[in-house]
């Protein structure tokens, strides 16, 4: 059925809420299906005065409509009806687990009693003939609601969805536990929740709780092992046991009913509500053997408390780790100061000894086992500084001419949503700019979600709020426990009502038609559009003014021209706007420390559209010293590293990706990471050819090949720089000196800065240190004093 007759067969629903609070039968509904508006009418005045909630519709097919969105205690339906009539009805109820154990009485003006005998046969529980006295209908209808059949074998188990109760899935789930004890076999339980399910119960009454379990458990058995048990508890969670799996299958399993779960649109009360699976689970064997059931319950409630915290889809495995709280360090302070500053130099060193040293030990000993492998080394450093500096023109060309966004949108723009993740320690200077801004934006119907965390109460959240309060398009939204950017996105999503969303940073100031130029795009088959960021502070300090000629190359350039080469584009992490299921779908893992990658690749992989929009413009801060730029690229390098070794096998696995696309991937993901070790090895060759000749004066340095693709390389600073300034927003365009200042400091520095931080990120991330200092967007606000070492610990850098 398309959109609008959906939309005109709803609005013929009729509905009348019971009025006395003191009937026994005030909280229970019926829907009544019949043709005839008359004998709807007489049915609903009947019940309304026995205090019963009654839905009317006029066919079958209006009934399943209705029955998609909300699930009542007993349906009366006619059996002659256009459309579709009693008996498909009943079929198509009973064909649906949701609906299955429904009571249904069939009401009809039929005579043949074989009428009766294929309505029971199909499922109806009675069978009431035309004309009918309402003190009858009304009584066999109380009396279905108030005496339920309970199937024998499932006395334990909830009437309405079939699960079984807490007490009986603890008792199998012992059983269970003790016979993994004396087999040793593995077998696992999980904890299945909802993050809304408390505001949904709040706001709809505990009766939305039944309604959404009805439409859950199918999705909880679905590709169900034979084993498999489903249970609820008495908070209304979902648990599931599953005897004799692995623990590679179970994380499969739960990672599949997470984004089934994410992926559907309930209904409560009639209105349709996204949910957030969260899920923690754990594993049992012999060595459990002494645990009961309710010691493993409460292991996998631990770790779904775990994945509460990150409202990212992924389901949580217990570990001891989530018992403990980490230890205090009893080291003395200042030697550990005295370690986090030796601990980079340190690791610069090592790179060194790596990549230049090792190198050069093996030329000189291969050289002594007779073996030169020098020039073949020479020839393959050679090409591939070659092929690095042709890829890089090749983008700047092919950034002259950019997709542009299509010429119209395919729909009158729909509500949209604005996230701004926020630290408030690190961003309390900027944030009521930033909100400011927002509300600026030209869009028509366009809500706000300032979603932020902060280890301490500040001044500034009181501005918030008074912010909110005269400006409803603005919600506050404080995420208690998160240390990410991820988290708060996630959390965010939880009360986001636009169709699509666009992510920001509490820098960000976007351009005032932002919103309708990205629906542009969506509209027309994208899911993802990444905009141009563009440093507003670049008269800062010299680092902000480098900065800011950088993302010019980075967004003006780099961005579109790889988009148009490869084939397609990246999120970047903000400025960028994301249908809005998809992203309920997709969510940020905050475990990785570029988790906006991460999630563009994941929808890549899954054969989504992202777009790369020059002209999508939103303005944000730089950083202002070299020790903030060195832990924004710090962590972005770490960052890339981890989502190149997370994606380049499933990128090539992907069905939905072509070839061009893949070795798009590839050059993305696995040259990017190699180069920073390839660009240091000339270094060694060099050495050991001075070495083996004597010294570096014997060394012919004129070799055509040499000098053609070293002018070639070097040539790649200048040409950044002129297609960067072509290509850049006019505010940076005017400032000719800051592309001079550009490309003196990348020809003769910055860039091999970035290669030394790209190595030393392999380094931090083999060791396992992903620790970040927050560094302040700008001078702290009066009253808002600056992060401490503890606040900024696990909390991400200035992006």
């Amino acid at each position: 059925m398309d959109k609008p007759v959906r939309l005109a067969t709803i609005s013929r629903v009729e509905r009348t809420v019971a009025v006395d609070p003191l009937n026994a039968h005030a909280t229970a509904s019926v829907l009544v299906v019949d043709d005839d508006e008359m004998v709807r009418e007489l049915i609903r005045e009947g019940f309304q005065e026995a205090g019963v909630s009654v839905t009317t519709a006029a066919s079958g097919v209006e009934a399943l409509t209705i029955l998609r969105r909300w699930v009542p205690d007993l349906v009366i339906s006619d059996v002659t009806m256009p459309d579709m009539d009693g008996f498909a009805l009943v079929s198509a109820l009973r064909a649906d687990p949701a609906t299955r154990s429904l009571p249904l009485i069939l009401l009809t003006a039929r005579v043949d009693p074989e009428d009766a005998v294929v309505g029971l046969r199909l499922g109806a529980d009675d069978y009431i003939r035309k004309p009918f006295e309402l003190t009858e209908l009304m009584a066999r209808v109380l009396a279905k609601m108030d005496r339920r059949p309970i199937p024998v074998d499932e006395l334990m188990n909830d009437p309405r969805t079939g699960v079984m109760r807490a007490e009986r899935f603890a008792e199998e789930l012992d059983r269970e536990s003790e016979r993994a004890g004396r087999t040793d076999r593995l077998g696992a339980v999980a904890v299945i929740d909802l993050d809304e399910r408390g505001s949904i119960r709040d706001r709809f009454g505990p009766r939305a709780d039944d309604e959404i379990a009805l439409r859950v458990v199918p999705l909880l058995r679905r590709d169900a092992g034979r084993l498999e048990l489903v249970g609820r508890d008495d908070d209304g969670r979902f648990l599931l046991l599953l005897p004799e799996t692995g623990a590679t299958t179970v994380a499969a399993r739960l990672a599949d009913i997470a984004q089934r779960l994410a992926a559907t649109r309930f209904f409560a009360s009639g209105e349709q509500v996204s949910v957030t699976p969260t899920i923690g689970w754990t594993t049992f064997a012999g060595h459990d053997a002494d645990l009961s059931g309710a010691d493993l319950v409460g292991r996998a409630l631990l770790a779904r408390d775990a994945s509460a915290a990150h409202l990212d889809l992924q389901p949580v495995a217990w570990s001891p780790e989530l018992e403990v709280a980490p230890a205090a360090d009893s080291s003395p302070g200042i030697l550990r100061r005295l370690g986090a500053r030796l601990r980079t130099p340190l690791q610069i060193l090592s790179t060194v000894a790596v990549g230049v040293v090792v190198p050069f030990v093996v030329y000189v000993v291969l050289y002594h086992r007779g073996i030169d492998i020098s020039t073949p080394v020479y020839l393959f450093l050679v090409v591939a500084l070659a092929v690095t500096a042709a890829a890089i023109w090749t983008e700047g060309f092919l950034a002259l001419d950019p997709e542009r966004p299509p010429e119209e949108a395919t729909g009158p723009p729909p509500p949209a949503s604005a996230v701004i993740a926020a630290y408030l320690p690190n961003e309390a200077a900027t944030i009521v700019e930033t909100l400011q801004s927002f509300l600026r934006c030209e869009y028509p119907s366009l809500q706000i979600v300032l979603a932020y965390n902060t280890p301490r109460p500040l001044p500034i959240e009181a501005t918030l709020h008074e912010l909110a309060a005269q400006d409803p398009r603005l919600v506050i939204l404080r995420v208690e426990g998160s240390t990410s950017k991820a988290q708060n996105v996630n959390a965010a999503l939880g009360v986001v009502t636009g169709e699509f969303v666009g992510v920001f940073d509490a820098d960000h100031q976007p351009a005032p038609g932002s919103f309708l130029r990205a629906w542009r795009w969506l509209s027309n088959g994208y899911d993802v559009v990444q905009g141009h960021c563009v440093v507003r502070n670049g008269d800062a300090s010299w680092v902000a003014r480098t900065v800011a000629v950088e993302f010019e190359a980075i967004y003006a350039v780099s961005h579109p021209g790889r988009a148009r080469l490869h084939g397609f584009g990246v999120f970047g992490g903000s400025n960028g706007y994301w249908k809005t299921d998809l992203l309920r779908r997709t969510r940020m893992h905050g475990f990785m420390l570029t988790e906006d990658i991460d999630s563009s690749l994941r929808v890549i992989e899954q054969g989504g559209r992202i777009a790369n929009d020059p002209g999508l413009i939103s303005r944000e801060l730089a950083p202002t010293t070299v020790g903030q730029l060195w832990n924004q690229r710090m962590r972005w390098a770490q960052g890339w590293f981890q989502v190149s070794r997370k994606h380049f096998g499933p990128g090539w696995r992907s069905p939905h990706l072509t070839l061009r696309q893949k070795l798009g991937l590839t050059f993305l993901l696995g040259w990017r990471e190699v180069y920073p070790w390839i660009s240091l090895q000339m270094l060694p060759l060099v050495a050991f050819l001075g070495w083996r000749e004597g010294g570096l004066d014997h060394l012919n340095w004129l070799i055509s090949v040499f000098v053609l693709s070293s002018l070639f390389t070097l040539s790649v600073g200048p040409g950044q720089t002129f297609f960067a300034r072509r290509l850049a927003v006019p505010e940076i365009r005017r400032r000719r000196s800051w592309f001079w200042w550009y490309l003196l400091t990348t020809s003769l520095v910055y860039s091999e800065w970035k290669n030394i931080i790209g190595r030393v990120a392999h380094i931090k991330e083999a060791v396992g240190e992903r620790q970040w200092k927050v560094t302040p967007r700008l001078a702290p606000v009066e009253g808002v004093p600056a992060p401490s070492a503890s606040e900024a610990r696990d909390v991400e850098v200035s992006r």
